[in-house]
């Protein structure tokens, strides 16, 4: 079993729970205990949205799919900051909102359209000395972080709601942190700011709107797993039962008639994916074999 599922994360759960609970459902399907499963970028327990992941021998084409872009809707507050940039921390700056913050807003958020510098909040899952930087951020310990390069596409302001929140929909590179972009946001309109709640509704070629439950995922798993070719933008070549039989060997095979491109997708006769082979002149070489 091999493909993508597109998982509605609801707020609460982390990532690792959903990715558990799709390995138990396809592991059931395929009647393989060991069949591997792992997500194409962690959504914070109190986020909602998608969650791609990766299911069987998928988890070996995640490196394939490259930088993913995403795209957010969430909930700016001013006023206060707290321990974790979100709501769920405990407040560390509370200030007077200014009446006038609300008519700044639009011209600040034009400021961070394009390459920005962000520093990661503590409260992530990044590394730190082999430990994730929420576990020692738990303890009460800050360790220095290196700002990194984003991008952010594109910065729209929905609407507002009440004197202190407005909805905001942020597209943006892999690696954005919205919780510390709204920090800056308040920074520049000189107000403490969190984020309140957050919505992932695209990561890729994954969007919201396609999305599946995890109850809908368990009551039709096939239904829910997408082929690896309509996610990632490789042509399929068809080979022989000689040929497939070579190339599941790891032995280079003749490149079949009509194929083109660097990178292809390979199936037998029975129109089983055997893997993903890589053009070299007239030879066809296996780069993952799929046994």
């Amino acid at each position: 079993m091999i493909g993508f599922v597109n998982v509605f994360k609801p707020a609460g759960p982390t990532s690792a729970q959903v990715v558990a609970r799709i390995r138990r459902i396809y592991s059931s399907v395929a009647r393989d205990r060991k069949l591997t499963a792992g997500h194409l970028g962690t959504l914070d327990p109190q986020a909602a949205g998608v969650l791609p992941v990766a299911v069987g021998k998928a988890t070996r084409l995640i490196p394939l799919l490259g930088p993913q872009r995403k795209s957010y809707v969430c909930l700016l507050v001013v006023g206060k900051t707290t321990t974790t940039g979100d709501a769920l921390g405990d407040p560390t700056a509370m200030a007077s909102i200014p009446e006038d913050w609300q008519r700044r807003l639009p011209s600040v958020v034009d400021r961070f359209i394009g390459g920005i510098e962000q520093r990661p909040p503590m409260f992530s899952a990044l590394k730190h000395q082999g430990r994730r930087l929420y576990d020692l951020a738990r303890k009460g310990t800050i360790v220095e972080r290196k700002a990194r390069r984003v991008t952010i596409y594109a910065l729209n302001v929905l609407g507002f709601e009440g004197k202190d929140a407005v909805r905001l929909r942020i597209a943006c590179s892999e690696g954005t942190y919205i919780r510390t972009l709204c920090e800056d946001i308040g920074l520049a309109l000189g107000v403490p700011a969190h984020m309140g709640a957050l919505v992932r509704e695209g990561c890729g070629p994954f969007v919201l709107f396609e999305s599946r439950t995890m109850a809908q995922i368990a009551d039709d798993p096939k239904a829910a797993l997408t082929a690896p070719e309509h996610i990632i933008p490789f042509p399929t070549v068809v080979l022989d039962l000689r040929g497939s039989a070579d190339f599941r060997a790891g032995r280079a095979v003749a490149v079949p008639v009509g194929a083109h491109g660097k990178h292809v997708f390979v199936r037998d006769e029975a129109r089983m994916l055997v893997g993903i082979g890589e053009m070299h002149g007239a030879l066809l070489a296996p780069q993952k074999v799929f046994v």
